[in-house]
């Protein structure tokens, strides 16, 4: 079975989180944060970065690694290395996704997650995550 290694940005502001909506693949329709594969060599937070800026168009800074998520879909293993963080510049120009939104805590539940993303769902809320950046 093939092993995928990724990187997630959970891109907070002021007490809401960015969630992004896959517009392609098996996975269409489905709700994610937004990141991607690692290259060779590349570490976590540096794939966060570099994904965000070419799916995005937007500057993250990372502030923590909030988890790695180890999921066991259908077809393959993934590895998901998660980061908390805030925009340093951009618009959020959606480039890969069909939707985007900005989700309060109280509301995360209001999209249908990927089932590895559910799990960081569930840390954010199980933690109570302080996402105290205002939200440009």
């Amino acid at each position: 079975m093939k092993t995928i290694r990724v990187s997630a940005a959970i891109i907070h502001n002021d007490g809401y989180v960015y969630a992004t909506r896959r517009a392609k693949g098996n996975f269409k329709g489905g709700w994610e944060f937004p990141g991607g594969k690692l290259e060779e060599n590349e570490s976590g937070e540096e794939a966060a970065i570099r994904e965000i800026k070419e799916e995005l168009d937007t500057t993250i800074s990372i502030e923590k690694k909030l988890c790695t998520v180890k999921w066991q879909y259908p077809d393959f293993f993934l590895i998901m290395e998660c980061f908390l963080a805030h925009i340093e510049s951009g618009e959020l120009t959606l480039k890969e996704h069909d939707q985007a939104k900005w989700l309060k805590i109280d509301d995360i539940d209001s999209v249908e997650w990927l089932p590895a993303d559910n799990i960081i769902v569930k840390k954010i809320k199980h933690h109570t995550i302080e996402l105290n950046k205002t939200r440009s």
